[in-house]
């Protein structure tokens, strides 16, 4: 199979799965908000207001722009709970592109032939996709008004991009990836911190493009290496500006 009919297909499947996950969630979507937070997700989306701590101002952002959408006032909850099922659907996306990045890498130095490879790649990564599409903790978040949604399809893209910088790293701005991930970093804060889970597993993608010679000594610095960035990001860069910008606030 061609590079271009590849792309072509790998693109065509992929908005299919995304496709297939909205579908099936905007079909289960709550009509009315769930006996929890979401709720009150709901209600501070819509009425741009401050949720509870530590907060989660870009997905309420996101929630008051499709709670723009409702037809009427009962129509909130629903357009608000939908949202975590576009979101869902951008996830499986992102998994989708994934799998067939990983796949593509794994099977570059089969013998065999090309075509009947990338066929099984574009079939392996579809199954994969759709599969967890349907799994019971992530269906279940896809169709209420919670951050768990968001967070999953923030994490998704942060892989995903994660292995194009990957697979760019030693190229002429191939690090242009690199940019893009803090950038979503940022964002993830304004959603939730699982975000963050997201950057060791980048780490070990460089570690293991960078690194040919994979050794106890240098394996062990490198998942020092990767929780310490981690911990820096978590205990360090998130909470002391945030508690900087909020003792300002209250101050003037």
């Amino acid at each position: 199979m061609t590079k271009h009919a590849f792309s072509l297909w790998n693109n065509l499947l992929g908005w299919f799965a995304f496709l297939v996950a909205f579908i099936t969630y905007y079909l289960t979507a709550e009509p009315t908000a769930s006996f929890w937070d979401a709720g009150e997700y709901i209600a501070t989306s819509a009425k741009l207001q401050v949720g509870h701590p530590p907060g989660a101002p870009f997905y309420q952002i996101f929630g008051a722009f499709f709670s723009m959408f409702a037809s009427d006032d009962s129509q909130i909850a629903f357009m608000v709970n939908l949202m975590s099922g576009v979101a869902s659907a951008f996830a499986i996306l992102f998994m989708f592109w994934s799998i067939t990045l990983l796949l593509k890498k794994l099977t570059k130095n089969i013998e065999g032939n090309s075509k009947t490879s990338d066929a099984a790649i574009l079939v392996s990564s579809t199954i994969g996709a759709l599969t967890f599409t349907f799994t019971d903790s992530f269906w279940f978040s896809a169709v209420e008004a919670e951050v768990y949604a968001m967070a999953a399809c923030l994490m998704a893209a942060m892989f995903y991009i994660g292995l194009l910088w990957e697979r760019d790293m030693h190229q002429p701005r191939g690090n242009r990836w690199l940019i893009l991930i803090c950038l979503i970093i940022g964002l993830s804060f304004g959603v939730h911190f699982m975000g963050l889970l997201t950057i060791p597993a980048i780490g070990f993608l460089y570690y293991f493009k960078t690194y040919k010679t994979i050794t106890v000594k240098n394996f062990i610095v490198a998942n020092l290496v990767v929780v310490r960035i981690l911990l820096f990001i978590y205990k360090l860069l998130l909470p002391y500006p945030l508690t900087f910008f909020a003792k300002m606030e209250v101050f003037f």
